[in-house]
Parts: structure tokens; C-alpha cells; sequence
């Protein structure tokens, strides 16, 4: 299949159609919510789901606090594979070096709650009660 990716300065496609075909989402409406939250940023500021992107920006994405900042490379508005995917932009080093330190983190610090689900049980409150002090 021929995939149409443009790389002139001059080419702009929807930001929601550009995160859906470069991968960073599975389906356009996952891309559009994303960017409608403000977890999507071109040139620092938030933007609309039919803000258009060119080639050059400079682009912030967010998900799941996981934070990739990429440089556009080339527009295509169809979904392809992943080796096609990825020459549509280029990652930043600062940024790379950001999500790679936040990666490493997360595989070493684990979160003290996320273990606990719902309310505590009679039985978790009284070992919190003990370990706490109160009676």
C-alpha cells in the first residue's frame, strides 16, 4: 500500500489525525479526547482537536503522565504500519531523556496505595490503627 507522507515545510494535517496515524493513539476519538483534556500542547500551548499541525512543530504529549516531546517530521493521514508511523516525528533528546528518567522511576518507586482497593476492611483498619498509634 503507498502511504502519502508529506514532509514539505508547508504540509498541516488535524492534530487528532496526525496522534491517530503516527501511533501515540489506537483510534482517532481516544487522539481527539486527549487533546480536548490539554494533554496534547503545540508549542506549549493547549490546542482544539481541528488545530492543524505542520511540519516542524514542536508538539507535547501526555499520556498516562508519561510526557514524549516531538519534533513533526511528516504529515499522512492514513494509519500504517509502525516502521511508517515513526518517521513521522522525531523525538526531542531533553524529552527523551525526561520520559526515560520518569520510565526508570516508575519501575523502582511503586505507589503505597496501589495495592488497596475500595474502603479498608475491619481487619486493614485495625493493623493502620496499631501501626498509627491511635486505639
Amino acid at each position: 500500500m503507498n502511504y502519502n507522507i508529506s514532509t514539505e515545510p508547508g504540509a498541516r494535517l488535524r492534530i487528532d489525525k496526525w496522534l491517530w496515524a503516527a501511533r501515540f493513539f489506537k483510534t482517532r476519538s481516544l487522539a481527539s479526547d486527549a487533546v480536548e483534556k490539554g494533554r496534547v500542547k503545540i508549542g506549549g500551548a493547549n490546542v482544539k482537536p481541528s488545530k492543524d499541525v505542520r511540519v516542524g512543530d514542536l508538539v507535547e504529549i501526555d499520556i498516562e503522565r508519561l510526557v514524549w516531546q516531538v519534533e513533526v517530521r511528516g504529515v499522512c493521514d492514513v494509519r500504517g504500519p509502525a516502521s511508517v508511523a515513526q518517521t513521522l516525528y522525531a523525538e526531542t533528546d531533553e524529552g527523551r531523556t525526561k520520559r526515560m528518567a520518569e520510565a526508570e522511576r516508575r519501575k523502582t518507586y511503586r505507589e503505597p496505595a496501589a495495592g488497596m482497593q475500595g474502603r479498608p476492611t475491619k481487619r486493614d483498619r485495625r493493623v493502620i490503627d496499631k501501626f498509627s498509634g491511635s486505639d
